[in-house]
């Protein structure tokens, strides 16, 4: 089975305009990300709508492709980009422009979900290490069923546990926080972007609650390493703190 990564990469962004080109630790957080990606698959495209990042990717040595500018999702604009490519890969791995600290292991995680032939579209959840974490409806919690596909995704806190104390509740289940990365075998990925948007979808602002509901399966793998995503230039003062840690370690 043939997996590559394609890396959506925007440089407009309300909270930190020119993102990906942003530097950490010397080199741009795009050029951590591909590096990261490329590493593991041997194969990576970011997907870009502009020249300023194109060049930036193809002065480091990656692969960069070109798309439109009018893409209302990372999803969208993967499936342009494997168009373009003519890719013969079985399954496309998105990952986010964002997450120059995503690990091999993460990356191998996802590429063994799709094992098994029932599953359409992968991810990744991680246990909430305190109950204030699984709290902040910016962390998107999982509930999946007994074979690891995604029954619901949730802004608010899911499951409820009755008759706990709600300090305890970590003690009395798994909440499995969302990390955005996703994996989709090629055809999945040309069928799910021409889908409309779904109530439930509108409802949260989750991207992946439209593929729920129009019943494509998602299979979650488990990891135990924390992300460290890039969102603001507060965030990446402190991406610039944990390479340096890391570095120590």
């Amino acid at each position: 089975m043939k997996f590559i990564a394609i890396i959506p990469a925007r440089y407009q962004s309300t909270r930190f305009p020119g993102k990906p080109l942003a530097l950490l630790g010397g080199r741009p957080v795009i050029q951590r990300v591909y590096e990261q990606a490329v590493g593991v698959l041997g194969e990576a495209y970011v997907a870009t709508d502009d020249e300023r990042i194109r060049q930036a990717v193809e002065a480091f040595g990656g692969r960069a492709v070109m798309t439109r500018t009018d893409h209302q999702s990372g999803t969208d604009r993967i499936e342009e980009a494997a168009e373009i490519i003519g890719t013969d890969a079985d399954v496309i791995i998105n990952v986010q422009g964002d997450e120059p600290f995503i690990q091999p292991s993460q990356i191998e995680t996802l590429c063994h979900l799709f094992d098994d032939p029932q599953t359409q579209i992968g991810t990744l959840g991680k246990r909430f290490e305190t109950i204030e974490a699984a709290e902040n409806p910016n962390s998107p919690k999982i509930v999946c069923d007994v074979n690891g596909f995604a029954l619901y995704f949730s802004r608010s806190v899911i499951p409820f546990i009755r008759g706990a104390e709600r300090e305890h509740w970590l003690d009395s289940f798994p909440f499995l926080k969302h990390l955005g990365i996703y994996a989709y075998r090629r055809s999945v990925l040309a069928e799910i972007t021409k889908l409309p948007q779904s109530p439930l979808e509108r409802a949260e602002s989750l991207e992946q609650l439209r593929w729920l509901q129009y019943g494509y399966r998602i299979r979650v793998g488990e990891t135990s390493v924390e992300t460290v995503g890039i969102d603001t230039p507060e965030d990446l003062g402190r991406a610039e703190a944990f390479l340096r840690a890391s570095a120590r370690g």
